[in-house]
């Protein structure tokens, strides 16, 4: 599987042991940055990420930056990307099962790293399983296209 990283300074120190860790398991790591501790601005490394997964150059991405909180909304910005911010190992397995996430993110100052490796391959690991969740998750992604979702009763 072919993975895009992203963080910024506060979630580099993460970003290297994730990507240590899926490199190890056979996994393409891309990574878009930041490899430096100075202080930089996350849009400017999760957005190519998300790019990337949303133009199928990647399989999926996982970004990470203090909250986790910045990442993931610049990531949600990008047409095609679904990416939840996830501190449980359940919250990944439920995102992926019914909301088909292809984006992840991590807070780097509220997960540490063994947990945070639980999480990752939780998520990886896990499939959608489509079914009732298909209409939800269309229903989402015609927000994108401005087109209202039609309540189903």
């Amino acid at each position: 599987m072919k993975i895009a990283l992203a963080c910024d300074h506060g979630g580099l120190a993460l970003k290297n042991a994730i990507k240590a860790h899926l490199e190890a398991a056979g996994c393409v790591c891309r990574d878009f940055g930041t490899n430096s501790a100075d202080s930089c601005d996350y849009p400017d490394y999760a957005l190519p990420a998300a790019q990337a997964v949303a133009a199928g150059d990647c399989e999926r991405g996982i970004l990470v930056c203090t909250t986790g909180i910045g990442v993931s909304i610049v990531a949600n910005k990008v047409r095609g990307i679904r990416c939840a911010l996830l501190s449980d190992p359940i919250s990944a397995r439920l995102t992926r099962q019914h909301n088909d996430t292809n984006m992840m993110a991590l807070g780097a100052g509220f997960v540490g790293p063994m947990l945070a490796l639980e999480i990752v391959d939780t998520w990886l690991g896990t499939q959608y399983e489509g079914g009732r969740h298909q209409r939800r998750v269309d229903k989402m992604m015609d927000v994108e296209k401005g087109t209202p979702p039609v309540e189903n009763k």
